[in-house]
């Protein structure tokens, strides 16, 4: 459950409704022959994972949420944010481990900042290469 001062990072929903279309388009084949049931899952396991995979973050903490499970990281723990090649947001840990956090792209590095109650200094909002 998400509290006010959550700012929550998702994938774009035409996701989830690409794996509805694939879903329906996949019953006349599963329904052809018992064997072929397990292709339903395939469509399945993606609409799950677009429905609930991302980031959330509040000023105590960034939970990263997957298909099947998530992963709380205080803000302690976090010593820099930054991005990486593909242009998605990454965070560096105190203990050198790097996160990519899902559903986040550099250019969504003020919002999470801000969900902190931090600021940015001025002009570092302004993300190299986009």
């Amino acid at each position: 459950m998400s509290t006010p001062d959550t700012v929550r990072f998702r994938y774009n929903q035409a996701i989830l409704a690409a794996a509805i279309i694939a879903f329906v388009g996949a019953l006349p084949l599963a329904n052809a022959q018992a064997y072929l049931l397990p292709v339903l899952l395939v469509p399945l396991a993606v609409g799950v994972w677009a429905w609930r995979a991302g980031t959330d973050a509040n000023p105590r903490e960034l939970r990263l949420r997957a298909l099947a499970g998530q992963r709380r990281i205080d803000w302690d723990q976090v010593v820099e944010l930054s991005t990486d090649p593909r242009g998605r947001a990454v965070a560096r840990l105190d203990d050198g481990q790097q996160v990519v956090l899902p559903a986040v792209r550099g250019r969504d590095l003020p919002r999470l900042v801000a969900a902190t109650g931090q600021t940015l200094p001025a002009g570092a909002d302004e993300t190299p290469g986009q």
